[in-house]
């Protein structure tokens, strides 16, 4: 099994405070925890992104078909200026948001850039008025259209150093704080990826606010045979009207799918539920999980989820910490909950999702923490007994939510 990364350190993890006697230190899980300031309330000034872009102190993460750039599973490889401006320029933000919107033209491959913000440790080097660190993007480098046999050189050129992109649906061998960098530069690049067209009118759209929004411009140059910074004194199409082009919901936003993840609790607090997706490897178990639905509240997804799925009827939820997910957007809500007296009985019928659900000792869940955690489709660790229960590994949430459980929070040892 290959060894699991320790997960970050929570903010300000020393600082005594009335939140941490009351509830306990602040679990940060891994994909969270990144090292870099997003300073978002700077992704519309061009003359910032300009700078940033073109820093020597900059650092650009390569996707290829969502595989990131890596010299191993526990390394990501970062590339600098110099490799990637034949495939998006010397300097893609010159313009300014209106100049590009345009000068739109459809036909034009643009690989996707995505700011992801500044490394504010490495504070000598790159400095925009009062914030100093140096800056990370994400690009695209998926070959296609007009750009497909520049992204294929640069491709070739990294493999060639020994460098690898790391295929899979899941990267958790990185260390934490890579993890951090890599999760919203694979979401937005996804995001921005899978949102080629305009919701309501069904014509390309164009990224703006450094890869975070996305627009859908009123004209189109494809119909003018201009190059890639070029003038001409033709005029653009007019585009069909677009009612994202009025009031102030002009602009699409990634999307963030909230998902609940729950420990559940039986009545009396001596056991735990566990399920057993039909796609999991033999004797490995997880918590429960499901979509929250619109409207509803993360207390009654919960509650929903885990009737539907068990038919466990719960009764008290609480939050205990939160999970980025890239894959492709969720954000992972960690409860743990406790069934009502009665409301115990396990019933598969309503949702066939599991293929079976369990009531679990303390003491197995113990013993599977320590000795039987892995990933899906690994190998469990040296210590496992043949036969013994399998968990996920402490990158997961849900390994951390059982953590709590068992660690001391029944029998008041521990806080959440």
């Amino acid at each position: 099994m290959p060894s699991q990364p320790d997960l970050p350190e929570p903010a300000h993890p020393n600082i005594d405070s009335m939140l941490t006697r009351k509830f306990g230190k602040e679990v940060a899980n891994y994909f969270a925890g990144s090292p870099l300031n997003r300073v978002s309330f700077l992704r519309t000034d061009q003359g910032f992104l300009s700078a940033a872009f073109r820093h020597s102190t900059t650092s650009f993460l390569l996707l290829n078909s969502l595989a990131p750039l890596a010299h191993n599973p526990s390394k990501l490889s970062f590339a600098s200026l110099k490799d990637v401006s034949p495939l998006i320029g010397e300097d893609p933000y010159s313009k300014s948001e209106e100049e590009l919107i345009q000068s739109y033209n459809s036909k034009i491959t643009i690989p996707q850039l995505i700011f992801l913000g500044l490394d504010e440790t490495k504070k000598s080097g790159f400095e925009w008025s009062i914030y100093k660190g140096a800056p990370f993007f994400a690009l695209d480098i998926t070959p296609k259209g007009s750009t497909e046999d520049t992204a294929k050189s640069l491709i070739e050129e990294k493999e060639s150093k020994d460098l690898k992109f790391l295929e899979g649906r899941t990267h958790m061998s990185l260390p934490a704080h890579e993890a951090a960098i890599y999760a919203p530069a694979r979401a937005l690049v996804d995001w921005n990826g899978r949102n080629p067209f305009c919701a309501q009118c069904g014509q390309p759209t164009l990224s703006i606010n450094a890869g975070w929004k996305r627009t859908c411009p009123p004209t189109d140059m494809s119909s003018v045979n201009a190059a890639i910074g070029g003038t001409t004194d033709a005029k653009p199409t007019e585009r069909p009207p677009c009612a994202t082009r009025k009031g102030v919901h002009n602009v699409c936003f990634p999307r963030t799918d909230p998902t609940v993840i729950m420990a559940v609790l039986s009545a009396d607090c001596s056991k735990i539920l566990l399920g057993r997706g039909k796609r999991f490897p033999p004797l490995w178990y997880s918590t429960l999980a499901g979509f929250v639905e619109p409207a509803e509240s993360v207390e009654e997804a919960v509650r929903r989820e885990v009737w539907e799925e068990s038919g466990i009827t719960l009764g008290r939820v609480v939050i205990h910490s939160t999970q980025p997910w890239p894959y492709p957007a969720n954000l992972m809500i960690g409860a743990i909950a406790q069934a009502v007296p009665g409301g115990e009985e396990i019933l598969l019928k309503h949702d066939p999702e599991l293929e079976d659900a369990k009531w679990v000792s303390f003491d197995e869940v113990r013993e599977a923490l320590e000795i039987g955690t892995s990933g899906l489709g690994e190998a469990p660790g040296e210590h496992y007994k043949e036969g013994g229960l399998r968990l996920p590994p402490k990158t997961a949430i849900a390994h951390q939510l059982l953590q709590a459980v068992v660690g001391g929070l029944v029998n008041g040892e521990a806080k959440i």
